[in-house]
């Protein structure tokens, strides 16, 4: 095949085990046969509509197959797919079709009555789940020359610290993080992954989904995540493998059915986007389950560290050690590798790191420097290699001329009983010059005492890194893929 890229991927895998169950959603099923097909057929239809090579196509719904077949065909014709967070409002989703510049829209019923001034060709899809653009029953599959340097999709961060800008993520990359996820985990080819996280967050799609499509799994597409339906999979659909965040592992253990739920099938647990509390550690070890936590970034496609079962407990914390074919440094300011235990910034190498943003040349220069992505995370290395991931540069403040980073703090209060949540901001103060908030979100039905919370953490943390005031909230805003912006925080308690 001329095409290297991932549009050549359903073919591959249909030659090989053509009868097994690619995707199921709802009570739908699609074989590696018939994704091939269908695939080829909507790349067909997409270069009838107009679609050229290089051109950006845009998604905007749930997990769905439609999202995979409409990736898939875009990577056949050498388009650029680009999924959409669903959860933007109109004006954001129109930046990001207009920043793109989108030649084409394909969205779901769901979103039908959202109007959107574009002048991307939009395409609905039908209540019947089909892509309505024409081409042949059984077209031959196109195929194009495409490289693993060619983009293959644009993924839009959640734009929690402003405007929202697109990275460019090639075939390579994606191919290359699914190496590291197969080299690093025990996935096979009779493993039903469960996709509850959205896939326009780059972990859902990159840990996940495309590792279990290229091995040859099957895929269980969640629209949208319920603790409930997720307990059903379990229990029903054989699933085997899961990727989610921690509040998503916490609303599952608070489910009422989590005491009785056959979880005996469940072999693999991945979860990102925050260090796991070590409450959650506890109740799902209870059960006989343990995570494959890791670190990374949509800029990483997205794996960048992984922390083993084998290690969860002894480097609790941390995030783990360098993917096999990625490296991670933590460098000072003038790019030297700090000792261990010192804090520095993660820069990350590797055939998965982006070549850059989309149309943001100066954003890219800085980001990507001499071969490395800095990354703009605070991190130590401990004497054996591993890495804790400590906060944003950014969120960090300076408390009486100490530097404080709230995401330690924020590990701390987890840990005391009947916290939920929690984040950590600064607030101005006339000695310190800033100090420390914590905005606590507690359990249902539980009570937490300020004082005794504040007294549990100078037990165990420096007096300057206590916070001086604890604020209570039932809830904390978040990006979709689970991690809570600080900056409308820091707007509404700071």
């Amino acid at each position: 095949m001329r095409n290297q890229g991932l549009g050549s991927w359903p073919a591959r895998r249909a030659r090989m085990t053509p009868d097994r169950i690619a995707l199921r959603h709802g009570d739908r099923s699609i074989t590696y046969a018939e994704l091939a097909r269908r695939t080829a057929r909507l790349a067909r239809g997409l270069a009838a509509a107009g679609v050229r090579s290089g051109d950006r196509v845009a998604y905007l719904g749930p997990n769905h197959p439609a999202y995979l077949e409409l990736l898939f065909a875009c990577g056949a014709l050498g388009a650029v797919f680009v999924p959409l967070n669903f959860r933007l409002s109109a004006p954001e989703l129109e930046f990001v079709l207009a920043d793109c510049d989108a030649a084409a829209l394909v969205r779901t019923p769901e979103h039908a009555g959202t109007a959107l001034r574009t002048g991307a060709l939009l395409v609905e899809i039908g209540a019947d789940g089909e892509v309505p653009l024409g081409a042949d029953d059984e077209p031959e599959p196109l195929d194009l020359p495409v490289s693993p340097e060619d983009p293959c999709l644009v993924m839009y961060t959640s734009g929690s610290t402003g405007r929202a800008k697109g990275v460019v993520l090639t075939h390579g990359n994606l191919t290359w993080n699914c190496v590291n996820v197969l080299v690093e985990t025990d996935l096979s080819g009779d493993d039903r992954a469960l996709i509850a996280a959205p896939l326009f967050h780059a972990a859902a799609l990159g840990m996940v989904c495309l590792p279990t499509l290229l091995k040859g799994g099957s895929v269980v597409l969640h629209s949208a995540f319920d603790p409930g339906a997720v307990l059903t999979a379990f229990e029903r659909e054989g699933v085997t493998l899961m990727f989610g965040v921690p509040a998503m592992y916490d609303a599952i253990a608070a489910h009422e059915r989590w005491a009785e739920a056959d979880l005996s099938g469940v072999r693999t647990l991945l979860c990102g986007g925050s260090p796991v509390p070590t409450s959650t550690i506890r109740r799902y070890l209870s059960r006989g389950l343990s995570f494959v936590q890791g670190y990374g970034m949509t800029e990483t496609a997205p794996g960048a560290l992984l922390l083993d079962p084998e290690h969860l407990t002894s480097k609790l914390g941390s995030a783990g050690v360098p993917s096999f074919f990625t490296d991670v440094r933590v460098v000072d300011d003038a790019g030297r590798e700090v000792a261990p235990g010192e804090r520095g910034e993660v820069v990350v190498s590797g055939p998965n790191v982006t070549p850059g943003y989309w149309h943001r040349p100066e954003e890219s220069a800085r980001s990507l420097r001499d071969g490395w992505f800095h990354s703009g995370d605070v991190a130590t290395v401990d004497g054996d290699g591993y890495v804790r991931v400590v906060d944003r540069i950014k969120d960090m403040f300076i408390s009486g001329g100490e530097n404080v980073y709230p995401a330690e703090v924020e590990n701390e209060i987890h840990d005391f009983p009947g916290v939920a949540a929690c984040a950590v901001i600064a607030v101005a103060d006339p000695r310190w010059g800033e100090v420390g908030r914590a905005v606590v979100v507690p359990e249902p039905g539980a009570e937490v005492d300020p004082a005794a919370l504040l007294e549990h953490l100078r037990g165990r943390l420096a007096g300057y890194k206590v916070p001086h005031s604890v604020r209570f909230a039932g809830s904390l805003p978040t990006t979709g893929s689970g991690k809570i912006r600080k900056a409308e925080v820091r707007e509404i308690f700071g």
